[in-house]
């Protein structure tokens, strides 16, 4: 069984870390290269960046600022925003990330899928699904959650693998921001469903909600963003109550 992971993620807009609700209502977090240092720290053990806005406004994701993070951390880190092609990626990667995350451009393009996975290995390649339940199904929506496509959430998921994703973060747009504890259910039929890796993503907000995440559904990791930039749960101490629930961490 593949140990559990606490990923701390930095949602990036014009280079500062912001945050929302429900994806909406953004407000500053403080600066990337300092959290992400700060979080190494603290023993999270793994990062994702994430240019929000990259793909609404049809630019790339800075690699200038990958190079900067590279350069100040040494645990793992994953980038998304605006990825849309090989190139795209072989920069993001010579620029120090550990693994890409495609999303909007993957529901348009599945082959992207598969060409990353063949080009660079499935390790490195991260298939993000933002998923809302809207009327009694789970639908895949994609460009920050703006748009909801014609894609079943576990559908696209299986699909996504077949084509060779090594991981999906999966995050509930239902609760995002919402501290509410992440969504057990959809986390639970994704997780149960596949094979490769899925990160649970949207609602942490006390540490019992990491404890349940991980006795209740096959996720391997737990990302959150909000109570890790407010500090309101500190790394150390949620590792600490992982081990006294005897939940395997790294």
């Amino acid at each position: 069984m593949l140990k559990k992971r606490i990923i701390p993620c930095l949602d990036i807009k014009d280079g500062t870390t912001v945050k929302g609700i429900n994806f909406e209502g953004l407000r500053n977090a403080g600066d990337p290269i300092e959290l992400a240092k700060k979080y190494e720290k603290q023993g999270a053990d793994e990062l994702v960046f994430l240019d929000i806005t990259a793909t609404i406004e049809e630019r790339k994701t800075f690699a200038q600022l990958v190079k900067k993070i590279a350069g100040e951390l040494s645990i793992p880190f994953t980038v998304g925003g605006g990825i849309s092609s090989v190139e795209d990626v072989r920069k993001l990667l010579e620029a120090g990330a550990d693994k890409i995350s495609v999303n909007s451009s993957a529901v348009k393009n599945p082959q992207l899928i598969y060409d990353l996975s063949k080009e660079f290995g499935n390790q490195c390649v991260v298939v993000a699904i933002d998923t809302k339940w809207v009327d009694s199904c789970d639908w895949v929506h994609i460009k920050g959650g703006r748009e909801i496509t014609g894609l079943k959430t576990l559908e696209w998921a299986k699909e996504a693998e077949s084509l060779g994703a090594g991981e999906i973060l999966l995050t509930s747009m239902d609760g995002d921001g919402t501290k509410n504890g992440f969504d057990i259910r959809i986390t639970k039929l994704i997780s149960e469903n596949l094979t490769i890796p899925v990160i649970a993503s949207g609602g942490a907000g006390k540490t019992e909600d990491f404890t349940e995440v991980f006795n209740k559904t096959s996720a391997t990791g737990a990302l959150a963003a909000s109570v890790f930039h407010f500090e309101e749960i500190h790394i150390q101490d949620l590792k600490q109550e992982l081990k006294h629930q005897n939940i395997e961490i790294r």
